[in-house]
């Protein structure tokens, strides 16, 4: 075959591998859209046009010239807009470049990270509305700027952020390096003699409705790795997340004001929660997840500073947990107020989990003690179900409510927890707890008062 020929072979193949992607996600948003700086909105300019804010300094560009064959075939890939892809070279305008004309074009449009490459990012806000459906398609590496100083303090808490794009599928096979070792060794909670600042979440998603995340690897976020806030209809599935057990407040999947969330066949290894699902979300289903090192499956935490939260309807099913602190756990602030009700944490297979199952009303992770307030989120309506394997504390059980708000209808169901490498019983403990059993429950339930 002719060189010529073959490059055109190659290339259509690629272009009908993003709309198929496209296809396959069902994704029809419609209007308008363009890229814009953390915490803004596109302010009725034109469809696609870029606005990046670099250290204080606004730069406004139209999209780039692109060919007549890429407007045609939807295919708007970093290389035509500029990317070195080598790592080094800053490739922010780029992707900035490629997705404001993916997100102005008439027809199903793919953003592409080509594979075998690795293309350095600042903080970059992508927006919508979009024209039509849009595919974010990673293929090759998008990895954070190693240096911090390209963060300020107003955009200090986002990395690549997603707004108000409806329809939209990310995936790729494709890996999102946060670079975060420089940010981990500046947190406070590694070194208490610095001043606490918040580190950027890797990748965030903000009002989008109808998202799919589908086989996309994670590794070493700044803090939290991906987080859903204020979306509707979102399906998360093959996700690999990965940094080490000390790195501090590296959450994997983080969940907040979302409803019809769907979160399946992932494997999280972080420094802190695997989920943490957070107030306003709602029908919430999550199965076949693998998760260690971490701090478990959290509901919470819920009603800090004495606001109001409110979580319903979560189904954890199906999850294997490697030397967790936690497994499955739910826990308030004192002072705080809603409820966390109607949740389910079934067939879960606990490996040398510090603590299998916890409700946990008087939660505190303050440097200060914290005061003793009257009132609490209310938790009711819980089933722990086919929970079993091994604990490498006591206690496998622990239901710490509280005494003004105390929990309700906990159902304890088929459960057999051990310690690990030692022929002793497992203990448990109740404090306010309204509980009932059912088949065989081990350690017996609320044997002791914490």
């Amino acid at each position: 075959m002719a060189s010529g020929a073959r490059k055109t072979v190659m290339f259509m193949a690629t272009v009908l591998l993003g709309m198929a992607f496209v296809l396959q996600s069902g994704a029809m948003a419609r209007n308008g859209g363009g890229v814009l700086s953390d915490g803004g909105d596109s302010g009725g300019g034109e469809a696609g046009a870029a606005v990046m804010i670099r250290r204080g300094r606004s730069l406004q560009e139209s999209p780039p010239a692109l060919s007549t064959t890429t407007r045609q075939s939807g295919l708007f890939s970093l290389d035509s807009c500029g990317a070195r892809g080598d790592g080094e070279g800053d490739d922010t305008q780029a992707l900035a470049k490629a997705w404001s004309a993916a997100c102005a074009s008439p027809r199903p449009a793919v953003v592409l990270v080509p594979a075998g490459r690795r293309y350095l990012l600042q903080q970059v806000t992508l927006s919508g509305p979009c024209k039509s459906s849009i595919t974010l398609m990673v293929k090759g590496t998008l990895v954070a700027s190693p240096d911090m100083s390209k963060w300020s303090d107003s955009n200090r808490r986002y990395w690549i952020v997603v707004r108000g794009v409806d329809g939209l599928a990310v995936g790729g096979g494709g890996t999102i390096d946060g670079n975060g070792e420089v940010w981990w060794k500046n947190s406070c909670k590694i070194n208490s003699a610095l001043p606490c600042k918040g580190a950027p979440t890797a990748l965030s998603f903000h009002t989008c409705n109808n998202l799919r995340v589908d086989g996309l690897k994670m590794v070493n976020s700044q803090q939290i790795h991906m987080s859903v806030e204020d979306c509707t209809g979102v399906q998360l599935a093959h996700l690999s997340i990965n940094a080490p057990g000390t790195s501090p407040n590296t959450d994997g999947i983080h969940v907040t004001r979302s409803k019809s969330v769907q979160v399946s066949d992932c494997t999280i290894k972080t420094g802190d929660d695997c989920m943490s699902i957070e107030d306003g979300t709602h029908d919430l289903h999550a199965t076949r997840l693998v998760c260690g090192p971490g701090h478990g499956i959290s509901i919470g935490s819920l009603g800090d500073g004495n606001s109001r939260a409110e979580v319903s309807g979560i189904f954890i099913d199906t999850v294997q947990l490697y030397g967790t602190t936690n497994g499955a756990r739910i826990k308030t602030w004192q002072g705080g107020s809603g409820y966390a009700k109607d949740i389910i944490f079934q067939n879960m297979i606990m490996n040398n989990v510090k603590n299998p199952i916890i409700i946990d009303q008087n939660y505190c992770d303050s440097a200060k003690p914290c005061k003793a307030q009257g009132s609490a989120v209310e938790v009711s309506n819980v089933v722990f179900k086919n929970i079993k394997g091994t604990t490498t504390s006591q206690i496998a059980i622990n239901l710490n409510c509280s005494k003004s708000s105390p929990c309700y209808d906990i159902a304890l169901q088929d459960i057999y927890l051990k310690i690990v490498g030692d022929s002793s019983s497992t203990g448990s403990t109740c404090q306010n707890a309204k509980w009932r059993k059912s088949g065989i429950v081990i350690p017996q339930p609320c044997t002791g008062t914490n």
